[in-house]
C-alpha cells in the first residue's frame, strides 16, 4: 500500500509534467497504514493530449523489492501492485442498456466524521450481464458518486471490449495483467522494465514522474512500434 501510493503520486507527476489534467475518482485507505501515507487502491480520471498512448504503457503488474518502513529487522520485501489503464468512450462510441445496471446505496466507510456514519451516499453498480462492479465513495454528494462510478464502469466495459476486439495482436501493456512489466529495487537504485530489458537507475528521479518516466515511455512506444511493423511483414509474407 506504501508503493501504491508512491506510484500513484508519480503518475500524478507525471500528468502534470505533461500539462494534462488529472482528477482524483478515489483513494482508499487501511487504518494502520493511513499515518504511513499508504492507500489500498485509488482511481483518476486523465486527460490530454496523448495521455492515453503513453500511460497504456504502464498497465500490467508493478513489483518493489525494498526494506520497507513497516520493517523493523531490515530485511528486503518483494510486494506487486497493479496497474490498470482504461481509455474513456464517448457517449456515441459506447452505450449501456439501463436495465443491465444495479445501483447500490451504502454508507461510506473511512475518515469523514458524522457524515459517514449518517448518509448513504457511497454508489456501487454492477452491470449485470458481465457482472463488472464500480463504486464510489468520494463525494458527500450521491449524485456526484453516482456519475463518478458510472464513468469508472463504462471505461472497464469499454476496455472489455477493446481487449477481446484485439486480442489477437500483440500491444505492450493490454497483455496479460497478471505479468510483472516493472521491477523497482531499491537497493540497488534501478527500474527495470521486462518487456524490453531496459534499466533505468535513479529511482528517486524516476519516482518524480518526469524526464526518466517520460524516456522509459518512449523506449516501449518504439518498441511497440517495431512490434507492429514485424506483424505488418510477417502478414504481408504469409499472404504471398
Amino acid at each position: 500500500m506504501l508503493f501504491t501510493a508512491e506510484i500513484f503520486e508519480m503518475y500524478q507527476n507525471f500528468a502534470a509534467f505533461h500539462g494534462w489534467c488529472f482528477d482524483i475518482l478515489e483513494v482508499t485507505s487501511m487504518a494502520y497504514v493511513v499515518c504511513l501515507g499508504g492507500i489500498r487502491r485509488a482511481a483518476a480520471s486523465i486527460s490530454g493530449p496523448l495521455s492515453y498512448k503513453k500511460f497504456k504503457f504502464e498497465a500490467g503488474v508493478h513489483r518493489v523489492q525494498r526494506v520497507p518502513k513497516t520493517e523493523s529487522k531490515g530485511r528486503i520485501h518483494t510486494s506487486t501492485m497493479t496497474v490498470a489503464i482504461l481509455p474513456q468512450p464517448t457517449e456515441i462510441s459506447f452505450t449501456i442498456n439501463p436495465k443491465d445496471l444495479r445501483m447500490e446505496t451504502k454508507r461510506a466507510s473511512g475518515a469523514g466524521g458524522q457524515h459517514v456514519n449518517t448518509t448513504d451516499c457511497a454508489v456501487r453498480i454492477v452491470h449485470l450481464p458481465t457482472g463488472t462492479v464500480a463504486e464510489c465513495q468520494q463525494e458527500r454528494s450521491q449524485i456526484k458518486n453516482k456519475e463518478t462510478a458510472m464513468t469508472l464502469l463504462r471505461a472497464k466495459l469499454y476496455s472489455a471490449r477493446l481487449e477481446e476486439e484485439t486480442s489477437k495482436r500483440y500491444q505492450i501493456g493490454t497483455k496479460g495483467r497478471s505479468e510483472k512489466i516493472r521491477t523497482y529495487n531499491f537497493s540497488q537504485d534501478r527500474i527495470t522494465d521486462h518487456r524490453i530489458g531496459k534499466t533505468i537507475h535513479d529511482l528517486h528521479g524516476f519516482l518524480q514522474g518526469e524526464e526518466l518516466l517520460e524516456e522509459m515511455i518512449v523506449f516501449l512506444q518504439q518498441f511497440s512500434e517495431q512490434e507492429s511493423l514485424m506483424d505488418i511483414l510477417e502478414d504481408d509474407d504469409q499472404n504471398q
